[in-house]
Order: structure tokens, then C-alpha cells, then sequence
């Protein structure tokens, strides 16, 4: 994903210290990166639709058909719902080490509390909390870059539309050429024509 501003903004954390609720930082060489509290908005997001999807009544699962750009413009067949709780369930595995994926699992997969971890995980409250934020970032940066189908932004992976032709943006408009403004000449006027010195 191309990470600007205007995609940034509106996930920034408002009391951010690092960004000041602008979504990116500036690093050396002058490139900018989207701050660590957009990473863990987007882990958020995607962490509520996955919620949804494996609350929801297997009856209301529906399959759906998605189009592939290409010649003879295929498609297949598909549950959505299914596929994101998969691809949500193999991001973790293969993002996260053994010690972060254990507290995914208890923490966010089987819903158990801070005290219920750290007592099972025997780890104090200030460890925990600093896993869950490192796995949140390390998520949400997964979930908004993998390719070629990112989990976020989350309407784009459930309705995806097929792309004949790559979309480009739009080229800025040619530049006026610089305007001079007339004024009159006021030294000829006051001390007449300028005589060269022979």
C-alpha cells in the first residue's frame, strides 16, 4: 500500500505523541512512515470484522462469485467470511513468534483477560500490555501491506471489483505562465530618458 496522508489522517490516534494525530513520521532522508498508532487501528478494524465473522450464523455465510480481469475474465466461487477468519488466522501464525502468539491466541482469539494472561502467561501487567500493543502494530502493518490482496481496508477485500486497465491518477493541470505586472516607467517620467556616460 501507498501510504499518504490522506489515508493516514483519518486513522491517526488524536493524542499520538509520535505524530500528533497526522498518521505519519517523518524518517531520515526525508521519507515518511505511517505512525505505529495507525497500525493498530487498522489491527482493529480487521480484528472487529474477524469477530464478526466468526460470530455470525453459519446459515447467513453466503458464497459469492468474484471476477478476474484477464482475457477470458473468469471467476470463482467463494466464501468471503471464511477466508478472511483464514487469512486473519495465518497472518498471526507466520508474523508472530511463539511467545507473541500465544498471547494472541489467549488474549484475542479466546477472549480471556489481562489478569487471566498474566497469571496463566506468569508475566506482570506492564509486560502484557506491551506484547499486545507490539502484536497489534506488527498485525496492522501485515493486514494493510500483504500482497496482493491486503485484509485492510476491509470493503475492498469483501467486494473486491475486477480492474481491466491499471488506474492511474490524473495529470495536474499545465502551468499559467507567470504573470508580469505593468508599471508604468515613473524614473522616465520624472528624470527623462537615461543618457550613457561617453
Amino acid at each position: 500500500m501507498d501510504w499518504t496522508r490522506s489515508k493516514t489522517l483519518a486513522l491517526a490516534s488524536n493524542g499520538c505523541a509520535h505524530c500528533r494525530g497526522l498518521g505519519l513520521r517523518d524518517l531520515l532522508g526525508g521519507k515518511q512512515r505511517p505512525c505505529v498508532c495507525v497500525f493498530r487501528s487498522i489491527f482493529r478494524i480487521c480484528y472487529l470484522r474477524f469477530q464478526d465473522c466468526v460470530t455470525k450464523e453459519k446459515h447467513l455465510s453466503h458464497v459469492s462469485f468474484e471476477l478476474h480481469s484477464g482475457p477470458n475474465r473468469r471467476g470463482t466461487w467463494g466464501r468471503k467470511d471464511e477466508e478472511f477468519i483464514a487469512d486473519f488466522s495465518a497472518i498471526a501464525r507466520r508474523v508472530l513468534d511463539d511467545f507473541e502468539h500465544r498471547i494472541f491466541r489467549y488474549h484475542f482469539l479466546l477472549g480471556a483477560d489481562w489478569r487471566l494472561c498474566t497469571r496463566q502467561l506468569r508475566m506482570d501487567r506492564g509486560t502484557f500490555f506491551h506484547a499486545v500493543y507490539r502484536i497489534e502494530k506488527k498485525m496492522g502493518q501485515e493486514f494493510g501491506e500483504v500482497e496482493p490482496f491486503a485484509l485492510y481496508p476491509v470493503d475492498e477485500y469483501f467486494n473486491a471489483l475486477p480492474r481491466q486497465r491499471v488506474i492511474k491518477a490524473s495529470e495536474p493541470p499545465p502551468k499559467k505562465p507567470s504573470v508580469i505586472p505593468i508599471r508604468p516607467p515613473i524614473f522616465h517620467q520624472l528624470f527623462g530618458p537615461v543618457r550613457k556616460a561617453a
